[in-house]
This record gives structure tokens, sequence and C-alpha cells, in this order.
């Protein structure tokens, strides 16, 4: 950053998401008038100004949105460097990320499996919400995550298969379509399904924000759901599930950073292959 220092960045940062001197100011702790000689000396160096100021208001120009836009990757990238440092640098543990449930039994073996290698650190276990493991590899917060493909968003992921199963219809238990032994996704047709939190435009039911929250909602006839049948089972009172045939499979799948290349995440990984299902399976990118 020949022409931009860190320090330079994250005061236009927080000017240009607050859109207010002041507040920016007592965000980053420097005075007003500080910060502002900062970003004209900014503005001058790179030679195109990044704000339209008035006596009102404070916009981007299109030089301070590019800006915004890359700074944010730009300090994103630098710190998830210096954490990924200090971690090789130290006795540092590993650290999986996986939704509370989310692990269909798997875990207590991966561990086991791991704790055998000579080069095994402890695994600390950190429990997302429903749609943030992905983020936790991607800034640095974990080193591995237990995802469910096709559902999470493995783009700039390395990862391997550890469990294939179906995913099932979950009912009320005096549902019209309870006592079938299979359905399709077209005998769902006109069902309510949940509006899962944090995945914006899925489902027109209640918001839930997990399987505890939806189990008694379906008991009582509000909605229904399809999901991997892992994560539903052991099945609550009042519900019932049936296998959606043509559904698509779900995967449960351990993953990486495809730019993590550390000896002791490979490691975690491939002892996690040796309790899966699916010893066949390969890693993709």
């Amino acid at each position: 950053m020949d022409d931009l220092e860190t320090r330079e960045l994250r005061y236009f940062i927080a000017v240009a998401e607050e859109l207010h001197f002041g507040r920016a100011a007592s965000r980053r702790a420097i005075a007003q008038p500080a910060l502002s000689k900062a970003i004209k000396r900014l503005e001058a160096r790179l030679g195109v100004p990044l704000f339209v100021r008035s006596s009102r208001s404070v916009e981007l120009t299109h030089a301070g949105e590019v800006l915004l836009d890359h700074g944010r990757h730009a300090l994103n990238a630098l710190s998830v460097a210096v954490r990924r440092a200090k971690w090789v640098g130290t006795d540092e543990h590993l650290r999986l990320v996986l939704k509370p449930g989310g692990d269909a039994n798997l875990l207590s073996g991966i561990l086991a499996a791991y704790s055998r290698h000579p080069d095994a650190r402890r695994v600390d276990i950190l429990f997302s919400g429903a749609t943030d493991r992905i983020d936790y590899l991607h800034d640095g917060r974990a080193d591995v995550a237990l995802l469910y493909v096709p559902f999470d968003d493995t783009s700039g992921l390395a990862y391997k298969t550890l469990l294939v199963e179906d995913r099932v219809a979950v009912l009320p238990a005096d549902h019209r379509l309870a006592g079938h032994t299979c359905v399709r996704w077209e005998d769902l047709d006109g069902e309510t399904f949940p509006h899962w939190r944090g995945m914006p435009g899925v489902g027109t039911g209640p918001e839930v924000a997990d399987v505890a929250q939806l189990f008694p909602l379906v008991a009582i006839g509000r909605l229904i759901a399809v999901l991997p049948r892992s994560l539903v089972s052991p099945v609550a009172p009042g519900v019932v599930l049936v296998p959606v045939e043509d559904a698509e499979a779900s995967q449960i799948v351990i993953a990486r950073s495809d730019r993590d290349e550390r000896r002791t995440v490979a490691t975690f990984i491939a002892a996690a292959a040796t309790v899966a299902q699916r010893p066949d399976a390969s890693y993709a990118s």
C-alpha cells in the first residue's frame, strides 16, 4: 500500500460508512479536524476526490465507492493474514465451527480420530448461527467447518464429503401426508415453509432460527419443512418425518479455505475422512 497506509484506510472507511465526519472521528477516537486533514491528504496523494462535501451532507464519489469496496476486502485480508501468522507462530488451538446439532453424530468420532495423530492440537468447538459458518472460515475465526451441501455456499473453500443423506418432510403427526412412506415436492405445493433467520426471501411462514424452534410450530400445524434427516433426528413428539424422494441429497462436508494449506488443518480433515461413510469421497473446490 505505497499510496495508502492502513491507518488512513481505516479513517476513510469510517467516514464512508458514517457519511459524517463527526461520527467517524468519534468512532476512530481522533479529533475531527485531524480526521478531515487526513482525508484531504489521502485525496491529494491519490489525485481523486473521494467525497462530495457540503454544509449539510457528505457523499461518496464513484472513486470513493470503489475504494470502499476494495478497501474493506483489503483490511479483511490483512486481518486474516495477521491471525494466521500468529496461529502458525504459536501453539494456538485448531478451531472447528458447526451449527448446533449439525454434526450427524460424527463429531466425537472425528475428534477421537484426530487425537491419535502425533501433531494433533486441542480443538476448540465454535457454534454458529444458521447461515454464517462460511464467514467464520473466510475471515479466519475458524480453521475448519462442518457444512451442509448444497445449502451452504462452498465458493473459495475446499471440502471433503463425510456423509450423504436423504431429505425428509417434517410434518405434523395429523398432516394429510403423515402416513405416506414417501412424498414428492409436488405433494407439498401450497404448504407453508419457515422463514429461516438470516436467509431473506426464503419461506413465508414464521421466522425460526433453529430446529428447536421449528418442531413446536410444526407440531401445531403452523408450517412444515424439508431438511436433511440428521438435523431433525431424533424427532420431537407430535412430528413425523417422511422422505422426499425427488429432493436432492444432502451432504455433510468438512471444509477449509482453499488458500489454507497448513499441515494441521489437512491432518484434521484426513482424520475426519476416516470416520466418514463415504471413504471414496475426494476434495472439491
